[in-house]
């Protein structure tokens, strides 16, 4: 369920990669790709990226027949999967994702929008210029408040209340889940290559899903993936003033207090508890049952069950410890 909001225009040949690619001086193999998926989730039909040894334990397990990497990274993948060496993988795969998904690069003007009285779902509780989009479905018992606007492509679930000047799509919302004011959920991350004359920008497939029973504070932005879906677990509450980056992956019952910001792709375990205006950065893998000290810097994984604090966090008896 990575992209269920976007138009895939596969199959796309090999050829036809090598020619995005300007790849001349490898074996040209006859191939049809139907869709580009994570190292992970990525079947023989498919093609995948290697990018950094952060990922080598995936890599030698992944199922597809064809991956972009580099020359230092290849041998690392299994022999039913043909490395397809490239000077910058990133750069490549985002050439690739958005032949896939043209429609995944830019969230353009959703000019579709109804006001909620003229809408399928004008018995939804809600306030004044309340806008609904196309490919919106909204369960039972829901509340939607003051200038809100449910953009293209958002389910939300049963019991869910939605506050005033909320801006959400690309979007899953389960139920009994409450977004409070001034939201902003599901469109695309900050995920671009530097470049002298225009930054490329990477496309964003997938989308965000918010599990049943979980409350969003006011101002939280929340960020649809890039190539995995972005998702906040069951039960987990977010306090005002969030930022969950693309691909970040919540577990349940976990509580992160206000201004805290988490960097794209990294993944908080079940029961984990953030103080506020703490800073983790991407890739990291937070563990279950973990404390994480208010102001804290995290730039490394945290094993389960661990209390940190400071910058770079560390345990916190040593933290303790060191500035007595």
């Amino acid at each position: 369920m990575t992209n269920p909001f976007f138009l895939n225009k596969g199959p796309i040949s090999l050829l036809k990669v090598y020619e995005l690619l300007e790849i001349t001086n490898q074996k040209k193999n006859d191939f049809n790709f139907y869709n580009i998926k994570d190292l992970y989730s990525a079947d023989k039909d498919t093609i995948t990226f290697f990018h950094s040894k952060r990922y080598k334990e995936a890599a030698k397990l992944t199922k597809a027949s064809f991956c972009l990497t580099s020359d230092l990274l290849k041998n690392f993948l299994p022999k039913t999967c043909e490395p397809i060496i490239v000077d910058n993988v990133l750069n490549s795969v985002a050439k690739i994702t958005k032949e896939f998904y043209p429609n995944s690069v830019e969230d353009e003007l959703d000019n579709k929008v109804l006001s909620i009285d003229k809408s399928d779902y004008k018995s939804v509780n809600h306030g004044k210029n309340v806008l609904i989009g196309a490919n919106v479905k909204i369960g039972s018992n829901c509340s939607i408040g003051h200038n809100s606007i449910i953009e293209k492509n958002v389910q939300i679930g049963d019991n869910c209340k939605i506050g005033s000047n909320t801006i959400i799509r690309n979007s899953i919302i389960k139920d009994n889940v409450s977004i409070l004011d001034n939201c902003t959920i599901g469109k695309k991350g900050f995920g671009f290559f530097p470049n002298k004359n225009k930054n490329l920008r990477y496309p964003h497939i997938g989308i965000v899903i918010i599990n049943e029973n979980c409350e969003i504070g006011c101002s939280a932005t929340i960020d649809r993936g890039s190539m995995s879906n972005t998702e906040i677990g069951k039960n987990t509450f977010l306090d005002n003033q969030i930022h969950i980056a693309h691909n970040v992956k919540i577990g349940e019952n976990t509580i992160i207090a206000g201004q805290v910001g988490i960097a794209g792709s990294s993944t908080i375990g079940n029961n984990v508890r953030i103080g506020g205006q703490a800073g983790i950065s991407g890739h990291l893998k937070i563990g279950n049952n973990v404390d994480i000290a208010g102001g804290s810097g995290v730039i490394k994984d945290i094993p389960d069950n661990s209390r940190v604090m400071g910058y770079p966090a560390k345990n916190l008896r040593e933290f303790l410890r060191e500035n007595k």
